[in-house]
């Protein structure tokens, strides 16, 4: 459904597309928010396709792509981490990976977080003992590490563990990963009474550590389903238009954690159609489970299963328990989801009290509906980098926060003002040229500068030179004595002033330039640890991490690859004899 503009406002699917066009032309018995998207459509498009599956999955598409006005839409960019255990080494290495599973080895999650993950991995180290440490590390290893001497790695790198023993430890491992943890700690126990009877009692009282640890990690852990090994439970709450998504996943019958979704509601959208569009959407780059525990039904229940199992390449089945352990499950995510709503909406209510406190005391328009802040982070001008975060009616807007790397060559080191000059112009440039008419609400309603006048003007200057005009800017600085809560805050062309002590817009203005400065520093620090850690070797082409890796574990360090002769470059396992002698150039040429 298109408006006279052409832009789309809703996609949907049907079996029969004649009675659902129909439906719509009845001039009654619509909701406020199917009514008002009659309304404002203008014409109407069809696809075919051959399917009902085919349908399904190109309305999801379609919705995630375009993002119309009146669908449901999972706002959600992040991917979820797992578990690692690598398959490309005689010692493979356990550890945390996000994105595309392109390593070689056995992945185990998805966690909900990196904590979660972080977490699970602290537990495997204390009870089986295996490596964290890169293929680099672990080979310029010449005595164990403090790993070893507080019990979290067996020490392979210096051989106090023989491969065939640490195949085992990463068995067991797995094995816990898959949730067999009773037949490990049988397995431990009588290995522990086998070395006690052969008065083996150091490897015996290694045991017992073992089994000890393995015991608290089952002590602590939340909810651990008997029987419900692979599943994702999913509950939906919906309060005042606004709804949110648990989603628990259990992986080898135990749980590996909750994440919360807030999906826009398309106006007004029920139940059934959140749930629908959030399944669809959810798994669009995710590998379903086995089995999907809904708290909602949706109206294509079976359709939906059809399309997760052709994505999972195995059979999952999607249900609503009404009983025993699944629908305790159920009504735990739901719990969960009704607690999250009603913090979010609580949380909602002050942050609108907020930001019309800030038009009020800014001489605003109208509350503002996307604020963003900028600051610059260098150390005497070097790595500078500067930072934009955002923030809204939602709070801080994280996935738009905005890195940029200061590339002007003519900004004297530590040029605050240049730096600025440099990402403002590249931010509303890019804006000027993508959003013109502003109506994707990308363009900022207030600009927040930690600065003075000096810096205000500037900024307003930048603007004015880019022909934006009609945005406010507005500086804070530290106030007498740079006195934090004196803050005295700037706007072109006039006095400055302050805010009371205990305003509440004072702290939450406060609070948007700390996050700011926090985002800014973060990006410094990192720019800076990445140009710390860089060797010689990424200057030449061709060399990248893999070649890089490979050198550097054989020869030990960059100084070694640089005074090493062709023939030495050339046995280095990935390096052909055409690249051996690139990097030999690269260091001898004009020498």
């Amino acid at each position: 459904m298109l408006d006279a503009q052409g832009a789309v406002l809703y996609v949907g699917k049907a079996r029969n597309l004649k009675a659902r066009v129909s439906s719509y032309a009845r001039g009654n018995g619509h909701s406020p928010r199917i009514a008002r998207m009659i309304r404002d459509t203008a014409s109407m498009m069809f696809l075919t396709t051959r399917t009902e599956t085919e349908a399904l999955l190109l309305e999801q598409n379609l919705i995630k792509q375009l993002k119309p006005r009146y669908n449901v839409l999972l706002r959600d960019d992040k991917s979820f981490p797992n578990i690692l255990v690598t398959k490309d080494h005689p010692f493979p290495q356990i550890k945390k990976h996000r994105g595309a599973k392109s390593e070689k080895g056995d992945y185990y999650g998805p966690f909900a977080s990196a904590g979660a993950v972080n977490r699970t991995l602290t537990q495997l180290q204390r009870v089986f003992l295996l490596r964290s440490c890169t293929d680099a590390t672990f080979a310029s290893r010449t005595r164990p590490c403090l790993l070893h001497q507080i019990k979290r790695c067996s020490a392979p790198c210096v051989g106090r563990v023989d491969e065939a023993s640490y195949r085992a430890l990463v068995a067991d491992a797995e094995l816990f990963l898959k949730g067999k943890t009773t037949r490990i700690q049988s397995d431990l126990a009588a290995e522990m009474a086998q070395a006690a009877r052969d008065m083996e009692y150091e490897r015996a009282a290694a045991l017992r550590d073992r089994i000890r640890a393995l015991t608290a990690v089952q002590s602590v852990q939340a909810i651990n389903p008997k029987r419900v090994s692979e599943a994702d439970v999913i509950a939906l709450a919906m309060d005042g238009g606004q709804a949110c998504v648990q989603v628990f996943f259990i992986r080898g019958n135990q749980s590996w954690g909750n994440r919360d979704f807030y999906p826009r509601t398309g106006e007004g959208a029920g139940p059934a159609e959140v749930m629908e569009a959030f399944l669809g959407q959810f798994y669009d780059d995710k590998v379903p489970p086995r089995l999907i525990l809904l708290s909602q039904g949706i109206e294509d229940m079976d359709l939906m299963a059809e399309l997760l199992s052709q994505r999972a390449g195995r059979k999952v089945a999607v249900g609503v328990p009404q009983r025993g352990e699944k629908a305790e499950l159920v009504e735990n995510a739901h719990r969960n989801a009704r607690e999250s709503l009603a913090r979010r909406m609580a949380e909602s209510a002050t942050q609108a009290r907020l930001l019309a406190g800030m038009a009020e005391a800014f001489d605003l328009p109208a509350p503002p509906r996307r604020i963003e802040v900028y600051d610059n982070s260098h150390i005497q001008g070097s790595h500078p980098v500067g930072g934009m975060i955002v923030a809204g009616p939602e709070g801080f807007v994280k996935s738009q926060y905005r890195k940029y790397n200061i590339k002007g060559t003519e900004i004297t080191p530590g040029d605050d003002f240049g730096m600025m000059r440099e990402v403002l112009t590249r931010r509303f440039k890019r804006l000027l040229e993508e959003d013109p008419d502003r109506e994707n609400g990308c363009w900022p309603d207030l600009l927040l500068i930690d600065g003075g006048a000096g810096q205000v003007s500037a900024v307003a200057g930048i603007l004015a030179d880019l022909g934006v005009e009609d945005v406010p800017v507005l500086g804070v600085a530290k106030g007498l004595d740079r006195d934090h809560g004196k803050e005295e805050f700037h706007r072109p062309g006039q006095r400055p002033f302050a805010l009371r002590m205990n305003d509440p817009v004072l702290y939450f203005t406060q609070r948007l330039r700390d996050e700011a400065h926090r985002w800014a520093i973060g990006a410094h620090r990192a720019k800076r640890s990445k140009a710390i850690s860089a060797t010689p070797l990424e200057e030449i082409a061709g060399v990248g991490a893999a070649r890089k890796r490979a050198l550097l574990a054989h020869f030990g360090s960059a100084k070694a690859v640089a005074s090493a002769s062709v023939a030495e470059l050339q046995a280095v396992e990935g390096i052909s004899a055409a690249m051996a002698q690139k990097v030999h150039d690269h260091f001898h040429t004009g020498t």
